[in-house]
């Protein structure tokens, strides 16, 4: 699936506000694109006052009198290690709050891209570690349940403070008693079906991705709130995407037809994760004469770039940002304090809200 431009520039802002600067070259590698599609990018980022444009590199727009001196360089306190999937705007927004609060602590920041195959994150926690990284922030892409635990053992045994982000290991596993900060991904789905029921929607669709431990959780949470709630008389849980499945190289499934699937099920809403996936949909409704939110309110998960649709979609919003801010925070007590026996493994959960947009209306009584 072709990710669109503003999801790109999302992703360039983001490396290059976690690195400090990147050369163009190593942007389009890394993004998998041209490099005059990414210089393109830099140029509109830097015209919008999101970075700063040099000679083949582009920078972030930390003032010149912030950046620390050669010699303050040398009085860092340590170095963290910041890994996460490629391809995950979602991610990268709390990889910049865990840089904001690292880096205000004079710690070096080394971010790390783990490519989209199986076992990526092991090879080059084991790299890092072995270049005496001071502690690790990693938010490991889990595609099954079966790659997740999988990675339990050993990531429990990386060497160095480690603080899992928007991740929640399984109770009881190895990871069980390290650190970690989550969104609580249950709640952010009652914000949702709350919002519609308010609505007075009672048929309601879940269109979801099940490639993540974010996926799972929501697709579970979402059974068991329609589930338990005496408002909704019917719901379904489809695929958002053909290749939004566990395997990225299964392309078996069906094309979603989502507007088919409301007409059989007589819904008038869905909740689509995440968010491209959303926008997609919601174009594909477009198309097969669905209106939104006249014919069908929508909810999408993520709040990446639901708000820049033709119509701004209502959207469950993780606290992503924070979620890296708090991460950090965990970390560098962790290392300050490491033969402190009262320094007990923490499992944060932070709140989602919703935003509430032009994706969503209440229905009349002739339509309920």
């Amino acid at each position: 699936m072709r990710e669109t431009s503003d999801v790109r520039r999302g992703r360039v802002r983001a490396v290059v506000q976690a690195r400090g600067a990147a050369r163009v070259h190593d942007l389009a590698s890394e993004l998998e694109v041209s490099v005059v599609t990414v210089r393109r990018d830099v140029e509109e980022l830097a015209r919008a006052g999101k970075l700063r444009r040099g000679h083949g590199v582009a920078r972030s727009i930390v003032p010149v009198e912030e950046e620390p001196a050669p010699a303050e360089a040398a009085e860092r306190s340590g170095t963290v290690a910041l890994v996460v999937p490629e391809r995950h705007a979602y991610l990268y927004e709390a990889v910049h709050g865990a840089r904001a609060v690292l880096e205000e602590a004079s710690m070096r920041v080394v971010l790390h891209i783990a490519p989209q195959v199986r076992g990526a994150e092991r090879p080059i926690v084991e790299r890092v570690v072995s270049d005496d990284v001071d502690g690790l922030l990693i938010a490991p892409r889990w595609r099954t349940t079966a790659a997740e635990e999988a990675d339990y053992g050993w990531l429990a045994e990386a060497g160095v403070p480690t603080v899992i982000m928007e991740r929640r290991p399984r109770p009881g596993s190895a990871l069980h008693a390290v650190d970690s900060v989550c969104s609580d991904h249950w709640y952010g789905m009652h914000l949702a079906v709350e919002h519609l029921v308010s609505l007075g929607h009672r048929r309601i669709v879940l269109a979801a991705r099940d490639d993540s431990p974010t996926a799972r959780t929501l697709r579970k949470a979402f059974a068991e709130i329609a589930s338990a709630n005496a408002g909704i008389d019917d719901w379904t849980v489809v695929l958002s995407a053909p290749d939004a499945g566990p395997d990225p190289d299964d392309r078996s499934a069906a094309p979603v037809a989502l507007a088919e699937l409301l007409r059989e099920r007589e819904a008038t809403a869905a909740v689509l994760h995440g968010d491209v996936d959303a926008l997609m949909l919601v174009q594909q409704l477009a198309d097969e004469g669905v209106r939104v939110p006249e014919d069908c309110s929508v909810v999408a998960y993520d709040d990446v770039v639901a708000a820049l649709g033709s119509t701004p979609l209502t959207a469950v919003a993780p606290p992503k940002d924070e979620v890296g801010r708090v991460a950090a925070e965990l970390l560098l007590r962790r290392l300050a304090e490491p033969s402190n026996s009262d320094n007990r493994p923490r499992r944060l959960e932070l709140l989602p809200e919703l935003k509430v947009r032009g994706s969503t209306k209440a229905l009349t009584p002739e339509e309920k």
